[in-house]
C-alpha cells in the first residue's frame, strides 16, 4: 500500500517542474540543526530561523536565523538567542498587524519542562529586543505559525507533551499578543495520547478556522479539528486520508483560497517529503514530492509571499536547512471562487 501511495504520489509531481530549492547555509558553528521556520519581513526580505547545536536537547543548542534580502543571497547564520544552560527549541517567526516581527520559541531540558519565550524586531530582523519570557502556562506557538485574522485577533496552535498524554491547544490575543487566553483541549475521541503542533488555517469559501496536526503512530494519520468562533471552541479532532508518521507538519491558505499542505506521506520514517493542495480542506491531490531518497527531511515551515510564490524550509538530515521556492505559475488553477 505505502508503496502503491508513493508511485502515485511521483507519477502526479511529474506535472511540476522541479521547485527551486537551496541550502540557507552550506557551513555553521554547529554540526547539528531542526525545526526551521520562516517569514516574509514588511520590507519583503525572508527570514529563516531554527534550532542548532551538538544534537538536540543538549545545552549549547540555540536558536539561529538568517536573512534573505530581495533578490539576493542569505545571509551567514546567526545566533538570535541563547538560554543560559538549557536548550532551545522550536522558533516561530510570526509577523503581526503592526509589521513587526515577532520570535517565539521554547527552552528547557525536554518538551515536558518547557518553557515560552520570545523577541521581537522592528527593522525586519536586523536587531532583536532582549528575549522576554511567557507566563506559566502560555508556550507561545509550538512549531507553526499563527493565523491572524482579519480584525487582528491572533490565533495560535500549542500542544502539551506530558509523561502520559499528547493534547493539541489553541492560545488567542485580542491585543496584539500582550495577553493571551488558552481554549481546548482539541482532543481525539477515548484518546489522551493523540496530537500535537497544529497549524491553523481558514476553509475555502467559509468562515470555518481549520488545524491540521501531527498524531502518534497509533492514530497514524494527519488529524483535523475545525472551529466557527475564530478559535474560541474547537470540535473533535478526525482524520485525514494522509498518513502521518508521527513527524511535524505545516500548511497554509493560498490568496486562490485551497489549502496547501506539507507532510511526510509514508507510515514510518521521515521520507519522502511531499505537498499537497485542497479546494475544500479535506480532499488532498499531490502537488511535488520535495525529497524521495532516504533521510530525514522533516518539520516543513510554508509560508505565501505577497507576490504569491510559496516558500518552503525543512530540516534536511539534521545537517542544514533547505528551502524551496514553488512559484505561483506551478500552484496549478485551481482557484476558488
Amino acid at each position: 500500500m505505502i508503496r502503491f501511495f508513493l508511485l502515485s504520489l511521483a507519477l502526479a509531481s511529474l506535472a511540476l517542474a522541479a521547485p527551486r530549492s537551496e541550502f540557507i547555509y552550506e557551513t555553521a558553528p554547529f554540526p547539528s540543526c531542526h525545526a526551521s521556520t520562516i517569514v516574509e519581513t514588511k520590507a519583503g526580505d525572508l527570514y529563516a530561523a531554527w534550532f542548532g547545536g551538538t544534537d538536540e536537547g543538549n545545552k549549547d543548542v540555540a536558536i539561529w536565523g538568517a536573512r534573505r534580502v530581495s533578490g539576493g543571497a542569505w545571509s551567514a547564520p546567526r545566533e538570535l538567542v541563547r538560554e543560559p544552560n538549557t536548550p532551545t527549541w522550536n522558533p516561530v517567526l510570526f509577523l503581526d498587524k503592526t509589521g513587526t516581527l515577532w520570535l517565539y520559541y521554547k527552552f528547557g531540558p525536554s518538551p515536558r519542562d518547557w518553557t515560552g519565550g520570545r523577541m521581537s524586531s522592528r527593522d525586519g530582523g536586523q536587531t532583536w529586543s532582549k528575549p522576554e519570557h511567557l507566563p506559566a502556562g502560555i508556550l507561545g506557538p509550538i512549531k507553526n505559525k499563527p493565523l491572524l485574522l482579519p480584525g487582528g485577533d491572533i490565533v495560535s496552535g500549542t500542544s502539551v507533551e506530558s509523561y502520559q498524554a499528547w493534547t493539541s491547544w489553541v492560545e488567542r490575543s485580542t491585543d496584539n499578543g500582550t495577553t493571551w487566553s488558552k481554549h481546548g483541549p482539541i482532543v481525539y475521541p477515548g484518546e489522551i495520547h493523540a496530537s500535537i503542533q497544529p497549524s491553523i488555517v481558514r476553509l475555502p469559501r467559509s468562515k470555518t478556522l481549520r488545524m491540521y496536526v501531527r498524531t502518534t503512530e497509533k492514530l497514524g494519520k494527519v488529524g483535523y479539528a475545525d472551529s466557527k468562533d475564530d478559535g474560541k471552541t474547537w470540535s473533535e479532532l478526525k482524520l485525514l486520508n494522509l498518513p502521518n508518521p508521527n513527524s511535524g507538519i505545516d500548511a497554509v491558505g493560498l490568496k486562490d483560497g485551497r489549502v496547501l499542505l506539507v507532510y511526510n506521506h509514508t507510515e514510518r520514517g521521515r521520507f519522502p517529503l511531499n505537498v499537497a493542495v485542497s479546494e475544500d480542506g479535506t480532499n488532498f491531490q499531490p502537488l511535488v514530492t520535495l525529497e524521495s531518497e532516504r533521510g530525514e527531511f522533516s518539520y516543513p515551515a510554508v509560508v505565501q509571499a505577497a507576490d504569491g510564490t510559496v516558500h518552503i524550509t525543512y530540516t534536511w538530515n539534521r545537517k542544514k536547512v533547505r528551502h524551496v521556492e514553488i512559484p505561483l505559475a506551478d500552484l496549478g488553477k485551481g482557484v476558488v471562487k
